[in-house]
């Protein structure tokens, strides 16, 4: 079967700070140049992983054109170190994770409102 390769994803994985009940939340994000295609969190860093590695799967699928396969990633992956390049394979593509660098506000030049 031929594979699709070449194509990449930034993404954004941080904690949250604990919510009302208390209990720590892992925000994830996946972007596709200056276009955000999906977001979420989840209450393990690891099941924020899986989701952000699922919906890039499905996004390298749909931007081929291609439906994505029954069983999308394989049950088990290694943790993603923390600003680490992560390589995603599902089905016949493969896509590239990018660590995403928020850049800091612009200061406001003295004056403008």
């Amino acid at each position: 079967m031929p594979t699709v390769e070449g194509l990449q994803f930034a993404y954004a994985l941080h904690p949250l700070p604990p919510g009302g009940f208390g209990f720590r939340r892992w925000r994830w994000e996946l972007w596709h140049g200056a276009t955000l295609l999906a977001a979420g969190w989840r209450a393990s860093r690891s099941d924020s992983e899986r989701a952000l590695r699922s919906y890039a799967a499905k996004a390298a699928h749909a931007v081929f054109g291609l439906r994505p396969p029954e069983r999308l990633l394989p049950d088990t992956a290694d943790a993603i170190p923390l600003g680490a390049t992560v390589h995603v394979e599902s089905g016949a593509v493969r896509c590239v994770l990018v660590p995403r660098h928020l850049e800091a506000p612009r200061a406001r030049l003295a004056g403008s409102h």
